[in-house]
């Protein structure tokens, strides 16, 4: 089988397993076909792994866009962990940028997430122009019987539209994981993943307006995606689980049917 064959079956493959065990099965097919591993890492969203940077003492996500080989950089102190001599670093421009990126996101996912960890890349592209992912990561009693995650990646691109203008494209994913288990109700588990793309033309006076524009984006994208969660997806999976199981006993649901006939036939008389 050629490495092109192989590769859209382990995606495929991928797609229709569980996200909630992604890392995992990306490690066994990189395994048993190690020529895919550098395509199926940086085309596969998986959930965010936490490391905590040795310089500043504080946690960051993990991702393919901060390593290089098995080594990742730390976004606070722009150092790779294991340490590398040749490890890809922004320019000094970019990497002020990135700084004050980092600094806004810490705010939003302090008020969004109440909680959590985040992390914010950038990476110099040709003219002058770069691209960067914002990470998000909130975790609930991982490894208990109830349990939560909530991983949002946001990578984006920008290029200039004149003077004062850039064009940003940016594209979401966000890959959710719940479970539950009791005895009344027994195992749940729940997980996905989404993804939406915008473009988007905005004014850019100076560097910091770039950190405020991308703020924004990720912003108003991950409002439309969590509601479109919770109304479509929420709503239809409470609405099967329902119809399929019902909490109260049978004899109870029964007597609630009985109690509404009863109702409307009083009120037609």
């Amino acid at each position: 089988m050629s490495n092109e064959k192989q590769y859209d079956s382990a995606l495929d493959l991928l797609r229709r397993l569980s996200p909630r065990d992604t890392s995992l099965n990306l490690n066994r097919i990189t395994t048993l076909v190690p020529d895919l591993t550098e395509d199926l890492l940086s085309s596969v969203d998986q959930p965010l792994d936490v490391r905590r940077c040795a310089k500043s003492g504080r946690d960051y996500l993990l991702c393919d866009y901060n390593r290089d080989g098995d080594s990742h950089r730390s976004p606070w102190s722009n150092e790779f962990d294991p340490p590398i001599d040749d490890g890809t670093l922004p320019s000094e421009r970019i990497r002020k940028i990135e700084i004050a990126a980092n600094e806004a996101f810490d705010v939003y996912r302090g008020l969004y997430y109440e909680g959590g960890v985040g992390s914010t890349y950038f990476w110099d592209l040709e003219n002058d122009e770069f691209a960067g992912v914002v990470l998000l990561k909130k975790a609930v009693s991982p490894g208990s019987k109830s349990s939560a995650a909530w991983d949002s990646i946001h990578v984006f691109e920008t290029s200039e539209r004149g003077v004062r203008a850039s064009h940003y494209k940016l594209t979401s994913t966000v890959i959710l994981h719940l479970a539950n288990e009791t005895d009344a109700l027994g195992q749940m588990n729940l997980s996905g993943n989404m993804t939406r793309q915008v473009e988007a033309d905005m004014t850019v006076e100076d560097d910091a307006s770039h950190v405020a524009n991308i703020g924004r984006l990720v912003e108003d994208m991950e409002l439309k995606m969590r509601n479109l969660l919770q109304e479509v997806y929420f709503g239809k999976a409470k609405d099967v689980v329902g119809d399929l199981r019902s909490i109260p006993s049978l004899t109870e649901a029964n007597k609630d049917k009985a109690s509404h006939r009863d109702m409307i036939r009083s009120m037609n008389r």
